[in-house]
């Protein structure tokens, strides 16, 4: 009996031991983060770990053409729980989200049809991310979701100060008329059945990403639609008759890729 006592203690001290030397978890805390340009305020959404004291690369999140909603805040607190800080931006000003597709539609042409302001509000956001003293300055990435894979496919072809671009299903129109070497790595996520994104635009915008000098990579997701990250898409879909498709398999994949893609780029 004192045998089985004595090991019931020992066993117990073990694990108080092991449980006392766990390291404590992500804390991720999200804030409405404020920056502005050309008198005009922007409210983003910044995500960190809060109990992490070592400045981590920062990563912009450009949104889709609806707006900074929760989907794109969801993201940047993922990103902040694996070690990034994360800025999803606000590109239409004041935090306007749209809830109907003409207005989505409006929204995101008025900024890809002045690209000097967008890149502008770009700079501003990316300034004020390299300030914050959760973020090591000298590592920065973007990614971005359709109308938003669409501007950072453009930063990168405007020579942007940026380590990686990632665009899921984004819109390859192209915006900048002088186009400046990059020499990131670029990984454009897309659906095979999108039909909204043009297959020659794709081609082109590629063509052009790999004459600059970037590293460009392009995978189709077969049997997927446009929108295929997002868990809202069908129901987007539905309401308003817009030819969206959420595809778990490609998520998935193309979100490990990612991952891959900012810890190479980033982290090593």
């Amino acid at each position: 009996m004192m045998g089985r006592l004595l090991l019931a203690s020992l066993l117990s001290l073990i694990c108080v031991s092991a449980w006392a030397d766990e390291v404590e978890g992500p804390h991720v805390q999200g804030q409405t983060f404020e920056y502005s340009t050309g008198g005009q305020t922007y409210q983003g959404y910044l995500a960190y770990n809060a109990s992490d004291d070592q400045p981590r690369p920062g990563v912009l999140l450009v949104h889709e053409w609806w707006g900074l909603n929760d989907y794109m805040k969801h993201k940047a607190d993922q990103l902040a729980a694996l070690g990034f800080v994360a800025l999803a931006v606000d590109m239409y000003g004041d935090g306007k989200v749209a809830q109907h597709p003409a207005d989505a539609k409006a929204f995101s042409s008025q900024v890809m049809q002045d690209w000097p302001s967008a890149r502008a509000r770009l700079e501003a956001a990316m300034s004020a991310l390299r300030e914050h003293p959760a973020v090591r300055e000298d590592r920065m990435a973007a990614i971005g979701y359709c109308f938003g894979g669409g501007v950072v496919m453009n930063m990168a072809l405007a020579g942007m100060p940026l380590d990686a671009v990632i665009s899921f299903h984004g819109s390859p129109t192209q915006v900048v008329s002088n186009p400046q070497p990059f020499d990131g790595a670029v990984r454009i996520y897309n659906g095979q059945d999108d039909s909204l994104v043009d297959s020659d635009a794709l081609d082109s915008m590629a063509a052009a990403l790999t004459k600059d000098g970037a590293d460009v990579r392009v995978v189709q997701y077969p049997g997927a639609k446009h929108a295929f990250t997002n868990p809202d898409a069908d129901k987007l879909a539905e309401e308003d008759d817009l030819p969206l498709g959420y595809n778990a398999a490609a998520d998935a994949a193309s979100w490990q890729a990612a991952l891959l893609t900012l810890d190479q780029a980033l982290n090593q």
